[in-house]
């Protein structure tokens, strides 16, 4: 790489393991074809803190044990980190991954400009950041919190020279609080290689396995899926139902859900799988008949593509950027968001199509052009062209 090549810094709340994992390590690879100094800020995976480089520097904070201690820990330590990269290594662009995370970029563009360094600030946003904090855990003082957060994403869309959004929907909610700034939009990264090149261990139509992917929180509407597969467990008497995904982020809401599976007499049916890699997700997912994404709010529902790249039709709500995925009776199902008859009655359709191959063909299809890594990397080439270009030009100070 050149030494005038530009240097671009992430930041957010991604956590990272060292070295990367293999999903992170196609990634980092992948965007290294921009051709830039990539430094990213984020938390490593235990209470350590962590530098090294893979593509791209890394400089991980010390995962701690919730959110709100997170979040502190970011604000106090990360505006420092930020404007020492700034300095060392003339970063000329910051890129925040959520409007909350933005409000550090924000800071750290002023404090550069007060010592005559102009910089560009990248506000992404990849879900609904004004509510889903909310909606995956219990939070005492949530007033406050939630205020705070507020004036934070204000404060970092007011300073933002260019927005990214994943979805129409998070399009939308960017737009209302910066109409003017500049958008630009492409979903986030997928290793979509992990999923078309993993063979199908089953056939779609001989499947009866019901597959769900995501983190087990309340947002994810995953209480809904298993009071709706409680309905048509004695018609499907082979059906298994798998739930992936990490459960530690809200353990509470697990317990519940497995009290609600022995409730329901279940135990037999529905397999808590845990936390897995792509590679493993593509086994599961090449094994279902389906794909539930039963959330209350959701920026995209990256899974559902992953789900759509296997072959396997998907059932998602008919909410926020869901709809931007599914098209409804072509490559899966929409259903209203927290309805458990319509859901149950949808994966019993699904269960007796007896052209379900077709559905699955349509799906793979879509999914293979609406993302692809090169797609990706030239979403960022041009977001990055723009902002860059812009820090070239003489503009008056935004008003703090």
């Amino acid at each position: 790489m050149s030494d005038h090549s530009p240097s671009v810094c992430w930041l957010g709340t991604g956590r990272y393991t060292n070295p990367l994992d293999d999903t992170q390590t196609k990634k980092w690879a992948t965007l290294a074809e921009l051709g830039i100094d990539m430094r990213v800020i984020g938390f490593s995976t235990d209470l350590r803190f962590r530098h090294f480089a893979q593509s791209a520097h890394f400089y991980l904070l010390p995962e701690l044990p919730t959110a709100v201690l997170r979040y502190l820990e970011l604000f106090l330590l990360a505006p420092w980190l930020l404007l020492w990269l700034a300095l060392r290594y003339n970063v000329q662009a910051i890129i925040s991954r959520s409007p909350i995370d933005g409000a550090i970029g924000a800071f750290v563009k002023l404090a550069l400009r007060l010592l005559g360094r102009r910089v560009a600030l990248v506000v992404e946003s990849h879900g609904d950041f004004e509510i889903s904090s909310f909606q995956q855990r219990q939070l005492s003082g949530a007033k406050i919190y939630s205020a705070v957060l507020n004036v934070c994403a204000r404060f970092a869309l007011r300073h933002a020279d260019r927005l990214r959004s994943v979805s129409a929907m998070t399009r939308r909610q960017l737009e209302a609080y910066a109409p003017t700034t500049p958008m630009h939009q492409f979903m986030g990264w997928l290793d979509s290689r992990a999923f078309t090149e993993t063979p199908r261990a089953v056939p779609l139509s001989k499947s009866q396995n019901v597959v769900y992917a995501g983190v087990l929180i309340p947002r994810k509407g995953v209480h809904i899926l298993i009071e709706a597969f409680a309905q048509i467990a004695v018609q499907f008497p082979e059906t298994l139902l798998y739930l992936v995904g990490d459960a530690r982020i809200n353990e509470a809401y697990a317990r519940q859900l497995k009290a609600e599976v022995e409730r329901f007499g279940l135990r037999s049916r529905v397999v808590f799988v845990g936390a897995v890699s792509q590679q493993a997700l593509a086994t599961y997912l090449g094994r279902a008949r389906v794909l539930v994404l039963p959330s209350v709010s959701e920026g995209l529902g990256r899974v559902l593509v992953e789900a759509m790249l296997c072959g396997t039709p998907v059932i998602g709500s008919a909410v926020d950027g869901i709809p931007d995925v599914v098209q409804d009776g072509i490559t899966g199902y929409l259903v209203p968001p927290g309805d458990v008859d319509a859901l149950a009655r949808q994966i019993a359709e699904v269960l007796n199509d007896l052209e379900i191959e077709a559905m699955g063909a349509r799906a793979r299809a879509f999914a293979e052009t609406f993302f692809s890594p090169e797609a990706y990397v030239e979403g960022y080439r041009h977001l990055l062209d723009e902002a860059l270009s812009g820090t070239r030009h003489d503009r008056q100070p935004a008003a703090v």
